[in-house]
């Protein structure tokens, strides 16, 4: 009777190959907002929801005021990478989608070449525009319930911005739900009514759900874990995510000279 055992690998990259065949990067998109100075705000929380889970998060930051990429990105996304933290590393991105723009205008290889060069990471926060995001995202998620994040503060500029960014994302990426934090002090007296207002035209004019809204005070010391609420929003949009397998050409940044293993076979989600 035939052995119903798995072959033992050849050599180093095939037994890694079979220890990583389930690991999973998480996309997760997140709507730059212009108006609003809260960005670097949102993106550090979320980071420390998911450490706090172990994961390793990778933050792409494309928005309008991030810095461009390194010029060795431009050969090797993996050389813009920064690692700030045991579990946050961090990308200046700003108009690196659109360097990836096919003849349709999508931007989905990306989401190939960041996966290859952070085959380290769990999750990966996009920081874009919502028209670069559709752009990115738009043919992957054709079936995905996909969910993505808008932030805004208190102030009829960052209101305006953020209907917009949905106004985009509904028609141009059929994504009909989203998540909002309201970035604003926790003494705002207007800021229930801007989260309203936009749930308010959100569906009346474009159909679009908001799904999720929290309330985040941008001073708060940031050593302050994230509470319970913001750690099921974080929960959420992991669980929406968009689920990317690692690839052949992951291995290879991991077999490279001077790689370190990961620490973790998998991540705690996969």
């Amino acid at each position: 009777m035939r052995s119903a055992l798995p072959a033992q690998p050849v050599d180093q990259a095939q037994g890694l190959r079979q220890m990583f065949a389930a690991r999973v990067l998480r996309f997760i998109p997140v709507v730059a907002n212009t108006r609003s100075s809260a960005g670097g705000l949102v993106l550090e929380r979320l980071c420390a929801a998911y450490a706090a889970c172990g994961l390793s998060t990778l933050v792409v930051d494309a928005g309008e005021q991030a810095r461009a990429p390194s010029e060795l990105a431009e050969f090797d996304l993996s050389e813009g990478i920064e690692r700030l933290s045991d579990h946050v590393s961090y990308m200046a991105a700003r108009g690196l989608p659109l360097k990836f723009a096919d003849a349709r205008g999508s931007c989905s290889t990306l989401l190939d070449e960041l996966a290859d060069a952070s085959a380290r990471s769990d999750v990966v926060l996009l920081h874009a525009s919502a028209s670069e995001l559709v752009r990115i995202f738009g043919d992957r998620c054709r079936g995905h319930n996909l969910r993505p994040l808008v932030f805004t503060n208190d102030l009829a500029e960052g209101l305006t911005d953020a209907y917009a960014a949905v106004k985009v994302l509904s028609q141009r990426g059929g994504w009909m739900a989203y998540d909002l934090l309201m970035c604003a002090p926790r003494r705002s007296q207007q800021a229930d009514e801007v989260i309203r207002r936009l749930a308010r035209c959100s569906d009346q004019f474009l159909g679009a759900a908001q799904r999720v809204a929290l309330r985040l005070d941008p001073f708060e010391p940031a050593s302050i874990d994230p509470d319970a609420r913001f750690m099921e929003l974080a929960a959420g949009l992991l669980r929406c995510a968009l689920p990317h397998t690692l690839g052949e050409t992951a291995f290879d940044h991991l077999l490279s000279p001077g790689a370190a293993l990961p620490a973790r076979v998998s991540p705690v989600l996969n």
